[in-house]
């Protein structure tokens, strides 16, 4: 059977108790923590960064699976795996693709796992030639920047084509609007990998959230 890697995202938590709320997840089987980052350039919101980071790493034993929705992404690279990340996913269209592999190996070079992510209006195939390299991709079901949108069904067409030019081990992920239902249709077209915040975070029963979405 499949490993499903559940990564709760933390933009979905109180961020006045994120200790907690942290804790909540881990204690409930969680497999990673999502953290957001976004700088109100790529992606109209602002949320955290390198600090946070490096406080979230204090408090959890999780794997920080951390995704960049920000500019020129390699900038930072250093400075979130010195903070703690275990995972750094940055997007396609944040960097110029003749850099591409050059951050995918900046990243590996800091001893994380490489992931790369699109966004809704992005082909699938532009990343074909970055999977041999990489240990996850992110497909977004939703446009980037703000929790509780509605998933966008036609963008997870694109995890078949994925799949089938992928390396065996790769991880893909998928996020935005990620629900015990749609979570069903990521995992039947391929994903790997499930973020949802709302989902679980509002939940009356996090244990139950979280599980039902393997």
């Amino acid at each position: 059977m499949t490993k499903i890697y559940i990564s709760p995202s933390i933009l979905s938590a109180d961020f006045a108790n994120l200790e907690r709320d942290i804790k909540l997840v881990e204690s409930n089987d969680a497999d990673w923590i999502h953290v957001d980052v976004m700088d109100g350039h790529f992606v109209s919101n602002i949320t955290i960064g390198i600090p946070v980071v490096k406080s979230l790493r204090k408090v959890t034993n999780l794997p920080l699976d951390v995704h960049l929705m920000i500019e020129n992404p390699e900038k930072y690279i250093n400075d979130f795996a010195n903070a703690g990340a275990d995972i750094i996913t940055f997007h396609y269209e944040a960097v110029e693709k003749d850099k591409i592999e050059s951050v995918i190996q900046m990243i590996k070079s800091a001893g994380k796992k490489a992931g790369l992510s699109i966004k809704p209006k992005t082909e699938p195939s532009v990343i074909c030639p970055y999977l041999k390299d990489l240990d996850l991709v992110l497909v977004m079901t939703v446009e980037p920047g703000f929790g509780g949108q509605k998933f966008m069904e036609d963008c997870a067409d694109k995890i078949p084509l994925i799949k089938s030019n992928a390396p065996q081990g790769l991880i893909i992920q998928v996020d935005g609007g990620i629900n015990k239902v749609t979570g069903k249709i990521c995992r039947n077209k391929g994903a790997n990998s499930l973020v949802a915040g709302n989902y679980i975070y509002k939940s009356d029963d996090i244990k139950k959230a979280i599980e039902s979405l393997r």
